[in-house]
């Protein structure tokens, strides 16, 4: 078994962060324990199809931890083929090493298992975790994380009488290791996507062949808190609960200003909160969510509905489903995101007020401009940032980084970050991140439908939205003042969204699209974030149960003991040199046990 949580030392304890990265005291350990396996009994699509499930449970158990808590989960990998877990918008402060991304993890292997140990320094907020290798989101093994205020910190609206975590994504009908075969094939590549919607794992209350659809109780006059992630992998939705006015109040860790809404968008990866109360008549109710860009009809199956139900209610949803945007009308998700921006005036995670930290006067030290599309390389589909696709070495990153300089695994800046090569080509895209420098990153969309771009380790502050080609001219229209700070941004077709991050945490850091196939398929890199000083309290060490593989392999194991034959009885009952001799054996074969057993 690789090093598993039980016997973990206590260097990664609270008290050790607190050495660290300094934060503040009241945090603890929180101990999870996750066997993660293939469930075929499942079937929220009615097909035999593998779904990844985490203590028996689809979608996975809910992390319900507070700011600066530390996180232990003792990964056991009952399924098989290697897997990774990555903890979507947790920013891992000075310590990319519990990433969970190959950049920076070696997978933890079948019938083997590892525990990550993160700390939610200085976060609050609603996040989610998913496998991050081998396609296999597409199979589950997502689940719902959160990140509460400290009791010091008071959250800025009434507490709710409860929290609902829903889980929202698209599913496809077949088996994720079919789907992921057929990824060399331009169709599946480029043109075909998800056949299902799912919430919290169930299909659609309306669908004929559901066996099960998500419910929610509420109580009449009461306000809830519903957290809704976008778990999917490649479907925007839209977001509405039928008579139910919405009140927005936070995405994937910063406070909103609060603004009422019939209905959200929220893109892939991305996490946002609403407040709702349940000021109608008893009654059931739709809960919906519909895909954005796609001609769908309300009994699609490609529509996913729950139900809000009042807890006294005799009376089943009925009506139309509520009426949404023109799934096409792409000026009214680009208005609504624009209309979300940072409280100024709330604490978040720390007494002070989120706007006591803001752009309106920063200075950059880079500008990346980052062009997604699709790329044909020797005949192959593939998606590429700036006629660059990924290809994933098998030592990752910062294994290479740590032990070799990177020497055998990837040349840094070799590839362009403003402009695009002029073939496209496979390579290890990792580019430098200037360290405590602000970097502006321009996302620019080639693709026919709505992207998503997520950075590990940092949030983004959204500064701006266009259409058609970006120009250094267009930073005059840029929101500096109250840009929601976040770690998931939307692209729109043919064009750009700009964001700030100040790039204060080292580490090796990876720069993706949401969209699974995109990711997998190459639109990605890493920004490494590097930092001489090698005080512990500027970037933690590697930690005790470090995994090795690719160019670094593990020491072989110690060989066993030898098997002692007790010598063949004598006429004489054993001549005494014959018991000394079988005495030296016994006596050599201990000293060399225990001589092993302490290196």
């Amino acid at each position: 078994m690789a090093f598993s949580g039980a016997g973990h030392p206590r260097l990664i304890i609270c008290a050790y962060f607190l050495s660290l990265v300094l934060t503040v005291a009241h945090c603890k350990d929180i101990f999870l324990k996750w066997h993660v396996a293939i469930d075929r009994t499942i079937t929220p699509v009615y097909a035999d199809q593998p779904v990844i499930t985490i203590n028996g449970k689809f979608p996975g158990p809910l992390i319900n931890v507070t700011t600066n808590d530390v996180v232990h989960v003792n990964v056991f990998n009952d399924i098989d083929e290697p897997l990774l877990f990555t903890w979507n918008g947790i920013q891992q402060r000075l310590n990319s090493w519990e990433d969970g991304v190959s950049g920076t993890n070696c997978a933890i292997q079948p019938k083997m298992n590892w525990t990550y140990a993160f700390i939610t320094k200085d976060q609050i907020g609603s996040f989610s975790y998913f496998p991050s290798i081998n396609f296999q989101k597409a199979a589950g093994g997502f689940g719902p994380l959160r990140v509460n205020n400290r009791i010091v910190i008071s959250v800025p609206f009434p507490k709710p009488e409860a929290e609902f975590d829903l889980l929202i994504g698209d599913w496809y009908q077949r088996s994720y290791k079919e789907v992921r075969s057929l990824m060399d094939n331009d169709d599946w590549a480029y043109h075909i996507f998800p056949d299902r919607m799912l919430i919290n794992g169930k299909g659609s209350y309306m669908h004929p062949n559901t066996k099960g659809h998500e419910s929610f109780t509420v109580t009449q006059g009461n306000t809830y808190r519903f957290r809704i992630s976008n778990v999917g992998t490649a479907w925007s939705f839209n977001f509405r609960i039928q008579n139910h006015q919405m009140v927005l109040v936070e995405t994937e860790g910063s406070y909103t200003n609060q603004i009422s809404l019939d209905s959200l968008d929220v893109h892939v990866g991305q996490s946002y909160s609403v407040l709702v109360t349940a000021d109608q008549d008893q009654g059931d109710y739709y809960i919906v969510a519909s895909p954005k860009m796609s001609n769908v009809t309300s009994n699609s199956s490609l529509v996913g509905v729950a139900i809000l139900h009042y807890d006294n209610s005799t009376t089943p949803a009925s009506g139309p489903l509520p009426t949404w945007p023109d799934p096409f009308d792409l000026q009214f998700s680009l208005n609504q995101a624009k209309s979300i921006k940072w409280n100024l005036t709330t604490g978040a995670a720390r007494p002070n007020p989120q706007g006591t930290f803001n752009v309106t006067n920063v200075t950059l030290s880079q500008t990346f401009v980052l062009r997604g599309s699709t790329a044909d390389i020797n005949g192959a589909p593939y998606y590429a940032v700036n006629n660059v696709s990924y290809l994933t070495p098998d030592t990752p990153l910062k294994l290479a980084d740590h032990l070799a300089n990177g020497t055998g695994v990837y040349q840094l800046d070799q590839f362009p970050v403003n402009n695009s090569n002029f073939n496209p080509v496979r390579g290890v895209f990792v580019a430098t991140g200037i360290h405590k420098g602000w970097i502006e990153i321009v996302f620019k969309n080639d693709l026919d439908f709505i992207d998503s771009w997520h950075l590990d380790g940092f949030g983004f502050f959204v500064v701006g939205f266009g259409d058609g080609e970006w120009t250094p001219e267009l930073r005059s229209t840029y929101n500096t003042y109250d840009p929601v700070v976040r770690s998931t941004i939307q692209v729109y077709p043919g064009g750009w969204t700009a964001v700030y991050a100040y790039l204060d945490n080292p580490g090796m850091w990876n720069l993706r699209s949401q969209l699974l196939k995109n990711w997998y398929l190459g639109q990605q890199l890493y920004l490494r974030v590097y930092d001489a000083d090698p005080n512990p309290a500027k970037e933690s060490p590697p930690p005790q149960n470090l995994l090795l593989c690719g160019n670094f392999q593990p020491p072989p194991s110690p060989p066993s003991p030898p098997v002692i034959v007790p010598p063949p009885p004598s006429d004489t009952g054993g001549a005494p040199s014959q018991q000394i001799a079988w005495f030296h054996i016994i006596v050599i074969s201990i000293v060399t046990t225990l001589f092993i057993y302490q290196q």
